[in-house]
């Protein structure tokens, strides 16, 4: 778990490594590029969910940004989808080693995956807030005391990123891919 808001090398690298785990493809100074075939979890916008109201309410007032996605983090996606399944009957299909993604029953919540980085962090649990602009949402963020700890990163469904709240807490935000 991250102590504080500085981040080390190592750690930017576990943030960086946990982007591609995501399905991200993007290249960093002195990192290799994690080969998307590699990591088969995905993180899907609201818009391809049968189980997420739209941001209206029925008065037409705005509603707040919806949670779209969880992920648990461990080091034994096997071990930990195992529990999971048996706690709270989840389905768990595994993608590659590393990640696992769990499928909840229809309108009744939110997918997620479990991700073994093989470093820290490896035991963490984060939730994926939608947003219009991921960077507008950063900066926002950074305004309110929050910190970026991994920028926008593009993955097959839009962008995500990671940033810290003022107590250290890590949220993730997905922009999704806009249509054509």
């Amino acid at each position: 778990m991250i102590q504080s808001h500085q981040l080390s090398t190592s750690q930017l690298g576990a943030m960086l490594v946990a982007a591609a785990v995501v399905g991200a493809s993007a290249t960093f100074v002195g990192l290799r590029t994690a080969p998307t075939t590699a990591f088969a979890a995905t993180i899907r916008p609201s818009e391809q969910r049968e189980n997420v109201d739209t941001a209206k309410s029925a008065d037409n007032k705005k509603m707040g940004r919806p949670v779209v996605h969880f992920e648990i983090g461990c080091r034994s996606t096997a071990k930990t989808g195992e529990f999971y399944s048996k706690l709270f009957d989840w389905q768990i299909k595994p993608q590659s080693a590393m990640a696992s993604n769990i499928q909840i029953t229809p309108g009744k919540g939110i997918d997620g995956h479990i991700t073994a980085l093989g470093h820290d962090p490896q035991n963490y649990v984060t939730v994926y807030v939608e947003v219009d602009d991921i960077k507008a949402a950063l900066e926002k963020a950074k305004a309110l005391g929050g910190k970026t700890v991994v920028p926008a990163v593009p993955i097959p469904t839009g962008h995500f990123a990671w940033f810290s709240d003022p107590d250290g807490n890590i949220v993730g935000l997905l922009q999704p891919k806009k249509k054509e």
